[in-house]
């Protein structure tokens, strides 16, 4: 019996795409923070501005090409590009919380590696369209599920970290809330966050997953400068709570899912 994966597939690369066109709008944008993570590499200012463009025009391409005709090489590079710029941040002097908040951005094309499978033997493989593929057995499923749960939990305690430790960022935005104390509501947002990623990691029930992707999109859009942008390269977030919330309705009602994939 073949189950009927299309919901996930979509779900995965319309994120990844979302994640990379986001990240890739700030380089176009040039974004000053950046500018810390090239001086990781010895890069002065003028050099920065001058390449954030490039890198940027860079993973819009990447984004665009995973909307357009995805690869498995496209997924790897994605994963790898997603690591690589998540590590920069404490690597800059930033709290290491920033890294694992941003899982959403590597952890969403792993999954999708997953889901389409891997051939080691075939390089070709890598260039070839990657469908969605047929799930015939669970254990590729379970993985998947594993997999977003993993990305799921280190998100939010990611998230929450940041919180209890006072990003500025995040007091900006509860400031811009008009919260009267935004410092202690941090605490609380942080608490509740790192409480959720537990939750998730350990029962993940569909109904909480429901009211978390519902939190996530919605607290996404409260950054102070550049909004819409943010909100997109955040789709790695919420769409992998999205995902693991239709995964996990394929263990539960398995009968009513048991059809070919489209």
């Amino acid at each position: 019996m073949l189950i009927n994966n299309t919901k996930i597939y979509y779900t995965l690369r319309f994120a990844s795409a979302m994640c990379f066109i986001g990240h890739g709008s700030f380089g176009i944008i040039t974004k000053h923070i950046w500018c810390n993570y090239f001086a990781v590499f010895g890069i002065g200012h003028d050099a920065a501005y001058h390449l954030m463009p490039v890198l940027g025009v860079v993973d819009i391409l990447m984004g665009i090409s995973l909307l357009v005709y995805p690869t498995r090489a496209i997924l790897l590079w994605l994963v790898t590009w997603g690591v690589i710029t998540a590590l920069l941040r404490p690597l800059s002097g930033e709290s290491f919380a920033e890294t694992i908040e941003r899982a959403g951005n590597y952890g969403v094309p792993i999954a999708l590696l997953i889901l389409c499978g891997i051939d080691r033997k075939n390089i070709n493989g890598w260039f070839k369209y990657a469908g969605p593929g047929e799930l015939n057995n669970n254990e590729t499923l379970n993985r998947i599920i594993t997999c977003l749960k993993i990305v799921v939990f280190l998100l939010f305690i990611g998230h929450g970290w940041l919180n209890l430790t006072e990003k500025k960022g995040l007091i900006a935005q509860y400031s811009l809330l008009h919260i009267s104390r935004p410092a202690q509501t941090a605490h609380l947002v942080g608490i509740v966050e790192i409480a959720s990623a537990l939750i998730v990691l350990i029962r993940p029930v569909r109904h909480f997953l429901l009211f978390l992707f519902i939190w996530k999109m919605t607290s996404e859009l409260f950054y102070p400068h550049w909004e819409l942008f943010e909100w997109i390269e955040r789709a790695g977030s919420y769409g992998a709570i999205l995902t693991l919330w239709f995964a996990l309705s394929l263990t539960s009602s398995p009968s009513r899912n048991m059809s070919p994939a489209l």
